[in-house]
């Protein structure tokens, strides 16, 4: 992809201006590269000054919420920084849209770590210890989490925890009743929806500690050292507040390649000898402190939530506003989730 396309020369200069501003090494921007990823956002590498960078912004063709999105990550990524949270260590933010038109970013540091659901290297690829401890490292990394104490990081403001776990299910109803806004989408055909909503409407837990929610975590979501089996980095914070930390887990074991097949994901995903769901509950249990006892129910919601959040992209797709064969295997995704439900449901 040639630099032009990737962010123009008044941008760059931009960009620079602004970097000075804030302190950091000067000099041109050099080794400019897009980072492939599952993100909609704009993610670039670059050399300036001697030092690496990222830089992360709102997509070329922002939605309404881009720049707001962006803002909360810069948040939160800030409030992380001095804890023992696996994450991108945030250099400098820009939150207003006047550096580069229309868009907030900000910069970070680059993270010596790779993504399991697309490639698994030596020395992991041939040592079964390594892929096992892999996923036991994701409820390590999701404890840390858990532990940090929101409202001394600065976030108390960041989320609303009263009644987070009451408002799941009306929220995700109301959002899955708007796709039949879309013209030409059929309607939800989605196994048992009724029957969960009911089934979590009727066992919401009355007792919970509210922390920070990462709010998609999962294999695709993590980053992991090269060399051994822990989080390097928990990166894609768009859907992070204040919440039940309790969820990341169920979303977790929802999406966990250990005991079902994820659409699309290879790597770790297609590998063997990873740790089951009950060894990363009572690795999570031991290290957060955390009362998991009730953990189906939050698996079964996670199951509902991604389910829904999938179903949208298929309700797109049907309009035309997104691609037929991603909204078709969306679609297929989604099913898959709410048949996991119900069988977690049957088995609770």
């Amino acid at each position: 992809m040639p630099e032009a396309e990737i962010l123009s020369p008044g941008e760059l200069r931009a960009l620079g201006a602004w970097m000075d501003r804030q302190g950091l090494p000067g000099g041109p921007v050099e080794d400019l590269a897009p980072i492939a990823g599952g993100t909609q956002n704009l993610m670039l590498s670059f050399r300036r000054g001697g030092r690496a960078y990222v830089l992360r912004s709102g997509p070329r063709h922002r939605r309404a919420r881009s720049n707001d999105v962006l803002r909360r990550e810069m948040r939160v990524l800030a409030a992380l920084s001095g804890t023992p949270v696996p994450h991108p260590e945030l250099i400098a933010a820009c939150p207003e849209e006047t550096v580069l038109p229309g868009a907030v970013f900000y910069l970070m540091e680059p993270v010596d770590g790779y993504n399991a659901t697309v490639e698994l290297p030596e020395p992991h690829a041939t040592r079964p210890e390594l892929r096992h401890e892999m996923g036991l490292a994701m409820g390590d990394a999701l404890a840390a989490l858990s532990a940090v104490d929101h409202e001394r990081a600065g976030l108390s403001d960041f989320g609303r925890p009263h009644g987070f776990l009451e408002r799941q299910v009306p929220r995700w109803l109301a959002e899955l009743d708007s796709y039949a806004g879309q013209d030409g989408y059929p309607g939800p055909d989605l196994p048992g929806v009724e029957a969960v909503a009911d089934w979590l409407a009727q066992r919401v837990p009355q007792r919970w500690t509210p922390g920070i929610l990462h709010g998609d975590y999962h294999l695709a979501n993590v980053l992991f050292d090269r060399r051994g089996a822990t989080v390097a980095a928990i990166v894609d914070w768009e859907m992070s507040t204040i919440g039940d930390p309790l969820l990341d887990l169920g979303w977790l074991l929802a999406t966990w390649p250990g005991t079902r097949p994820m659409l699309g994901w290879t790597g770790l995903a297609t590998a063997g000898d990873l740790a089951t769901e009950e060894e990363i509950v009572a690795r999570y249990a031991a290290r957060s402190g955390r009362n998991t006892s009730g953990i189906a129910w939050y698996a079964v919601l996670a199951c509902f939530k991604l389910g829904i959040v999938l179903e949208g992209t298929h309700a797109r797709a049907c309009a035309g506003k997104a691609p037929r064969a991603i909204g078709d295997r969306l679609h297929t995704a989604a099913v898959a989730l709410f048949e996991q439900a119900l069988d977690r449901i049957a088995r609770s």
